[in-house]
């Protein structure tokens, strides 16, 4: 209870402070915290639209200087779109999938909860990837950050290899190694086997995206997500009910219509690094590996893959205690975490916006600049996610009902959304926190701490409250809100401290 006590003031605390930052009048040179200097309601109206066109556009900005305000609207507006349309295609996929019955629905979950150890290796290379380029950027050592590039897109390469492997050979025999039955594994196998064959466009997707937004081209990587997730929505209905002149794949047709809209957003990056106007650009000349720069990226981004494949590898198991409780109830689990992750993708394009900020100021050797952005833009998430939160806990069976009537599935998944909304005061500082530790390459403090929250707390006291206590799947979903909300308490204490910005990369 101390720690949550501690967590509120600070939270309350950081609020203040950057609520002050928002009203307050100051000049350029001193402003901080404000969006826009004191001028007419008109004229900030004027300039707030000119700066949103200009994220959506690409920005020159130096991240480094100026208004802060400023520089996370540049940032954060992109990501933030970037992530919504991920957030409308994983509602829009579950939509589709779920006409097709539980079975489909429950393939869905158990494959994305073994996809997520995919999602766990590209990711926490993505986080090592966004702390060296923006770190280089920041340094003004663009050479650098090139070299930065190039040996994280091989080693995403390299890494997705083995993947594809076990994926074509083993799909079956994972499906049924969590929890199965029969007939899902025969509905879902081939779904399993697309989605793991093709793990590498899930790889490149998210490191070169990772590069963009370290080298603060924020914009370029929400047009990415944008190109290969409309593809994603359009051919979604196509191929799973056979629209038109496509063939009628089922739930494997998700699988074909996510890895064609994800490679060909895999092109489009490609083609923007050696042809586009980035801050970051690459010519035959630099597809060199360079091994010391290599096993750097890597011990950077070693504590990110640990960090993700430990919060991840929870929600396997947290996957496998709902299946134990029947089909019906994994379906409404994963409905329910379908439309959270609605809310909270967006959410993570302004944490992402932090991670920038954090590396490029510390690069740039302006450590408060940094810690400041941070606060900022943890309260500006906290407006929005207590909002989201709000109509979650009020309208939670209108939202489910959108995808699916059945009477065994709904309370299942109305039950799970309500108890994880009652944690997005938490949940937004927290996400914010754990991203600027990583933005500033100190990737083995999140970890540390997933590894006590998730491991320690969430595993265990999920099997108590659901098993011995027979509180059921209702007591996996308490111990999500508990070990997220513990997250953000821990983070925010330790952030507090300071010792990451003394971190090297």
């Amino acid at each position: 209870m101390k720690l949550f006590t501690k967590a509120l003031v600070a939270i309350q605390q950081s609020a203040h402070t950057s609520f002050k930052g928002f009203i307050m009048s100051q000049s350029i040179e001193n402003e901080m915290a404000l969006p826009y200097p004191a001028q007419s309601s008109s004229s900030k109206l004027a300039v707030l639209w000119k700066d949103l066109r200009e994220a959506i556009r690409g920005s020159e900005q130096e991240f480094t200087e100026g208004r802060f305000g400023r520089a996370i609207i540049l940032l954060a507006i992109p990501m933030v779109l970037e992530m919504v349309l991920e957030s409308v295609f994983a509602v829009v996929d579950v939509f589709f999938v779920a006409k097709l019955g539980a079975d489909a629905v429950a393939t869905v979950g158990l494959t994305e909860s073994v996809i997520t150890l995919v999602y766990a290796v590209a990711i926490g290379l993505s986080m090592g990837t966004t702390a060296l380029v923006a770190r280089r950027i920041g340094e003004k050592d663009r050479p650098g950050a090139v070299v930065a590039v190039v040996q994280a897109i091989a080693i995403g390469i390299f890494m997705s290899l083995p993947i594809t492997a076990v994926g074509i050979i083993f799909a079956p025999k994972i499906l049924a190694l969590m929890g199965a039955s029969e007939s899902i594994v025969e509905t879902g196998a081939g779904y399993t086997r697309i989605m793991l064959a093709g793990n590498a466009t899930i790889m490149l997707l998210f490191l070169i995206n990772a590069i963009f937004r370290g080298a603060g081209d924020a914009a370029i990587a929400m047009r990415v997500l944008w190109i290969a997730n409309a593809l994603n929505i359009v051919l979604d209905p196509c191929l799973i009910l056979g629209l038109g002149p496509f063939p009628e794949l089922g739930v494997t047709g998700a699988a074909v219509a996510t890895n064609i809209g994800r490679g060909l957003g895999v092109l489009y990056q490609l083609h923007v690094l050696f042809r586009g106007q980035g801050r970051v650009l690459l010519d035959r000349t630099a597809l060199r590996l360079s091994p010391a720069v290599m096993l750097q990226l890597l011990r950077v981004s070693l504590g990110g893959v640990f960090q993700i494949l430990i919060a991840t590898a929870s929600w396997v198991g947290l996957t496998r205690l709902v299946a134990m409780f029947g089909s019906a109830a994994l379906a409404g689990y994963t409905i329910a975490i379908r439309i959270i992750v609605f809310s909270i993708l967006p959410s993570w394009g302004l944490s992402n916006a932090a991670a920038t900020l954090v590396g490029q100021n510390l690069g740039a050797k302006k450590p408060e600049r940094a810690e400041k952005s941070v606060w900022l833009t943890g309260f500006s998430n906290m407006l929005f996610l207590i909002g989201v939160g709000l109509v979650f806990i009020l309208f939670a069976e209108r939202l489910v009902v959108i995808f699916t009537n059945d009477p065994n599935v709904v309370p299942y998944a109305v039950d799970c959304l309500r108890i994880v909304s009652y944690g997005y005061l938490f949940y937004a500082y927290g996400m914010v926190i754990v991203q600027a530790f990583n933005g500033a390459g100190d990737t083995y403090t999140p970890t540390l701490i997933n590894l006590v929250c998730y491991w320690l707390v969430q595993i265990p006291l999920a099997y108590l409250l659901a098993i011995p206590l027979q509180i059921g799947a209702t007591g996996v979903f308490i111990a999500i809100t508990v070990a997220e909300s513990l997250l953000a308490v821990v983070g925010i204490l330790i952030f507090r401290r300071g010792k990451w910005k003394e971190k090297q990369v």
